[in-house]
């Protein structure tokens, strides 16, 4: 899809470009962020911000021999994130509003739903949404982890035809760019593949951002998924915006899926976290995509982790192959309990009165097995 064609869009701005030197926000950087949002607006396009740099906005509050500790981390984020707001309120002359989320948030379905007509509502009336992972109160349970991913689930949900991830480099490169003077950048990929990921390289070094090349490509292969063109480019640089708007691409363009998945199927295969597994046996190769009723009690040899009606659960082969994502129609209690039965009359007839373990409107098959 072509800038021209852009209805939405989600911006994903890092921690090194609100906050580079750890000393409360900066606007150094921001300024270019902030026209390029004003001129796409102006242009009728709908723009969310995924903002990370709460911590980094904090740090500077905080004793030097604090910052491990993970109570001062979530203070930082949370004396941090007002700051960030007010240094972005001051680029713009119209509304913006913080949301604050967790990933207990997305991968529940009626707050998931719920989260997107907020954002819908809000850039109805105008008001540019700002949405941050809300660290002062998530855990490691909860939490995304990097706003990277967090900008992928985000756009997926507020429908946008194209993410822009900003970064410290011009995109993605067949090396990095950092230590290999002979890196070549990669102007676009149609195929997010093991070799993509290999060049991503490791996590951020620069110790300021919780991400780095490799969240990015996860980003891109959840956004790509839901049909959203997905761009790496350089937020350091104005000229990075001045190219998008022109129609042209600064950076690396992951190019969007012809055949997107359904919103459900995508919530749940990137966005729902499985909360237990379902171990089936080996000779089971009925295809769950025409024939999921095929799976029974029978085919069960292992429940794992405790879940409850309507939460997410794997269901995978005992040697691991990973076969699909679903709402589960049973509590794990009551699986185990039928799966257990000597008697198999008695566990089919029960599944005949109750219905089946999972159904095909809730059911999400993984292609990466």
């Amino acid at each position: 899809m072509s800038r021209s064609n852009w209805k939405r869009i989600v911006v994903k701005v890092g921690s090194a470009l609100i906050a580079p030197n750890r000393q409360g926000c900066s606007s150094h950087y921001l300024l270019s962020i902030a026209q390029f949002i004003v001129r796409c607006r102006a242009q009728g396009i709908q723009v969310v911000l995924v903002s990370s740099g709460s911590v980094a906005a904090g740090a500077h509050i905080f004793p030097e021999q604090s910052k491990k500790d993970i109570a001062v981390k979530k203070a930082m984020a949370a004396a941090g994130q007002t700051e960030m707001m007010a240094t972005w309120d001051k680029l713009f002359d119209f509304p913006s509003a913080q949301i604050l989320l967790t990933h207990a948030d997305l991968r529940d379905r009626e707050r998931y739903v719920s989260i997107r007509d907020t954002t819908f509502s809000l850039l109805e009336h105008g008001v540019l949404p700002i949405i941050n992972e809300n660290d002062t109160v998530t855990t490691d349970k909860l939490k995304v982890g990097d706003n990277d991913n967090l900008s992928a689930m985000v756009a997926a949900c507020a429908d946008a035809d194209a993410l822009i991830i900003c970064s410290d480099v011009d995109g993605l490169y067949d090396k990095n760019p950092h230590k290999h003077d002979e890196a070549k950048l990669l102007s676009w990929v149609d195929n997010i593949n093991a070799d993509i990921y290999a060049m991503a390289g490791g996590a951020a070094e620069d110790g300021v951002g919780t991400g780095g090349m490799k969240t990015k490509i996860e980003a891109a292969e959840k956004a790509v998924s839901h049909g959203i063109d997905t761009f790496i480019i350089n937020g350091f640089t104005e000229l990075s915006f001045n190219l998008l708007l022109d129609g042209k691409n600064p950076g690396t363009h992951f190019q969007a899926h012809e055949k997107p998945m359904k919103e459900n199927i995508h919530w749940m295969t990137h966005t729902s976290n499985a909360q237990g597994e379902v171990v089936i046996n080996e000779d089971f190769t009925d295809s769950l995509d025409d024939n999921v009723d095929a799976l029974t009690s029978k085919e069960i040899i292992d429940v794992k982790g405790e879940f409850s009606v309507g939460d997410t659960i794997l269901v995978r082969r005992e040697d691991g192959t990973k076969l699909a994502k679903a709402k589960s129609n049973y509590s794990s209690c009551l699986l185990n309990f039928i799966a257990n039965q000597d008697n198999q009359e008695f566990a089919s007839e029960f599944e005949e009165k109750t219905g089946p373990i999972i159904s095909e409107q809730h059911i999400a098959v993984l292609e990466n097995k």
